[in-house]
């Protein structure tokens, strides 16, 4: 049997098979926040086309920690009823379903507020981008409040596992990194003090809530004297003693402009991923530039990751899991009522 089509477990999940739909901004809501039609229609049809782990884009913890005004949010109950209703839809077709908490500090780029960030940098000197507040000590304790509630909201929507955004840049990626990050209190300076509230606020949801967190990271930043792969590896470690399911390995995104460039090709991140899956033992996703069921396979069978996040191929093909059923002969994983098509 395919690996890439095998049964997985993340904490105490189980999933149907390896195949990740990571979070990506669809930018379809309004100033509610709120999961809206599109929303419904665009994930249920990747559950409808059997896709293991759905996590649903970044959702803002507060109105200020959307990426933009159309971004989600579950900040309210409200927010979370719609969410519901979209976990809902998505459970009818066998998908288990995650929600990515998210703050997008520095860059975000809601109209009617001021960003925060651990130091007052801006990510860009270029509208949309605004110079952001640098969080007093205080606005620190709020946001991981803000996350932890979030995250019981998540549970309440009945979603089956938590992803901390803590990549790309966004706020919780910006304490991590020593040129984001300039303060001189317990959050700056040391590598232990960068990683502080990353690790506070795994810790403040998994006091709140039962179901798994996993955390979704920036492997490298890809400048001098920057967050780099070992930094990852010492954070990836010191996650798993706080209890996280996995670990999401993405790279990149804290700077507009980088001094090492990696070239954009098949499977150009998956040396991050085999770094950290080396280093703990609870379960790795692989992303960059994934899109073959064959390449899923050998990554698998190589031991480089034990999950596969496909993103861009799966906005192409919802139906990407049949196309690798297909692939590797195992045609009885097929939607009976497309199983014409192959």
């Amino acid at each position: 049997m395919s690996t890439l089509l095998s049964q997985g477990t993340i904490g105490n999940v189980a999933l149907r098979n390896r195949v990740v739909m990571p979070p990506m901004c669809m930018y379809q809501s309004d100033d509610t926040a709120q999961v809206k039609d599109f929303h419904k229609d665009h994930y249920t049809a990747r559950a409808l086309g059997r896709v293991g782990l759905i996590v649903v884009e970044a959702t803002g913890v507060e109105g200020r920690g959307r990426i933009s005004d159309n971004d989600l949010g579950i900040w309210t109950d409200v927010q979370m009823r719609t969410h519901k209703e979209l976990v809902d839809e998505c459970h009818k077709f066998g998908a288990k379903m995650a929600l990515q908490i998210a703050h997008a500090g520095r860059k975000s780029e809601v109209k009617a507020t001021i960003p925060v960030a651990p130091s007052a940098i801006a990510f860009s000197q270029e509208a949309p981008y605004k110079k952001p507040a640098a969080l007093t000590l205080e606005g620190i304790e709020k946001i991981k409040e803000l996350f932890a509630d979030a995250a019981v909201r998540a549970q309440n929507a009945g979603y089956d596992i938590i992803e901390l955004h803590a990549a790309h840049g966004y706020l919780l990626c910006e304490f991590l990194s020593p040129l984001t990050n300039q303060r001189e209190d317990i959050y700056g300076g040391s590598l232990e003090n960068r990683c502080r509230i990353v690790l506070e606020t795994a810790t403040a949801i998994k006091e709140k809530v039962a179901i798994p967190l996993m955390v979704r990271i920036s492997a490298d930043e890809w400048m001098d004297n920057g967050w780099n792969i070992d930094d990852s590896t010492y954070l990836s470690k010191e996650l798993e003693k706080v209890g996280v399911a996995a670990i999401h390995v993405s790279a990149g995104g804290n700077h507009e402009v980088v001094d090492r460039m990696p070239a954009f090709e098949p499977l150009y991140q998956c040396e991050y991923a085999q770094k950290i899956k080396a280093a703990v033992s609870i379960p790795v996703i692989a992303v960059g530039l994934i899109t073959t069921p064959q390449q899923g396979e050998e990554i698998l069978e190589n031991g480089i990751c034990d999950f596969v996040a496909y993103g861009r191929e799966l906005l192409r093909s919802p139906n990407f899991v049949f196309h690798a059923a297909q692939a590797f002969d195992e045609k009885n994983l097929i939607e009976p009522s497309y199983l014409r098509a192959y």
